[in-house]
């Protein structure tokens, strides 16, 4: 640890590490703490409160690390925005590492907090931690498919159909975030509100995607917190998952989406805005 410290202040790549892993921190532990209650204390009436949840989550967290950082907050952000030619490759290693170790760290606290009231619910309702019946509560960390709130007899979704809807959200996301920040844009809203559409986006997507596969979007906030529950007792029921393929719908679905993202802005649509607009930099580009 004391070695990587020592490399990111030599790099002048510390100020990205902590943007990014306290950006992704914020982000998960406001989202994973409202599926925590939701879950457990019945908290919420609908999704959508879930959703909003996230969605201020988001908001909060880019307002609090793009000081820092350029706020992706997600691998298939960072990823996206390397093949876009927004942020140079050397740069995503530390991106990557820093929002999976916020992720985690944000699971970690979560499950400290509500690790009482998850045991309560577990004998209240018969459920032994590691058995299938405990994707119950394993879901306020990682993601599953069906969403396992939904009554099993009303939805049927594939693996197929898991993947699809995760790269679709995903590229939604990453597409918003590329309008949303592009200087040929002359439609974006300012700067400073930018983040506010960007945690609604996150909210509009989890509203319609989460009864599927309740909206995971995010490659660390899957796996860090999923890597919590393994540790915790879960085991397999976390990773790979009572289907598996885990790694394929919440961490490969969600990157080849932003990809495709960046491909479609940079190759169709940006050009198109250039040729309407003056452009600004964007203040990440090439940073």
């Amino acid at each position: 640890m004391k070695k990587l410290l020592r490399q990111l202040i030599s790099r002048g790549y510390m100020q990205d590490f902590c943007g990014e892993s306290l950006g992704t921190f914020i982000l998960v532990f406001f989202g994973c703490g409202s599926v925590a209650v939701s879950v457990l204390f019945s908290a919420y009436q609908g999704l959508f409160q879930v959703a909003a949840i996230w969605g201020i989550g988001v908001t909060l967290a880019i307002y609090a690390s793009r000081g820092l950082s350029c706020a992706h907050l997600n691998p298939a952000v960072s990823i996206a925005f390397v093949c876009a030619k927004r942020m140079l490759i050397r740069k995503l290693p530390v991106y990557l590492i820093a929002q999976f170790t916020g992720a985690f760290l944000a699971g970690l606290l979560l499950y400290l907090i509500f690790s009482g009231s998850i045991t309560q619910f577990e004998s209240a309702h018969n459920i032994m931690r590691g058995s299938s019946e405990s994707v119950r509560t394993a879901m306020m960390f990682g993601e599953y498919f069906p969403n396992p709130t939904i009554d099993q007899a009303v939805i049927s979704v594939t693996g197929l159909t898991a993947f699809i809807a995760e790269g679709l959200g995903a590229f939604l996301l990453i597409f918003f975030i590329f309008f949303l920040t592009e200087g040929c844009n002359v439609g974006r809203p300012d700067s400073k509100i930018s983040p506010v559409f960007i945690g609604a986006a996150v909210a509009g997507i989890i509203s319609i995607i989460a009864p599927l596969t309740q909206a995971g979007l995010n490659p660390a906030r899957d796996f860090g917190p999923r890597l919590v529950a393994y540790l915790a007792g879960w085991g397999e029921i976390a990773i790979p998952g009572p289907k598996g393929g885990f790694f394929v719908v919440y961490i490969l679905a969600p990157v080849l989406g932003g990809i495709l993202a960046a491909f479609i802005f940079t190759k169709i649509i940006q050009p198109l805005m250039e040729s309407k607009a003056v452009c600004g930099k964007d203040c990440c580009e090439k940073n």
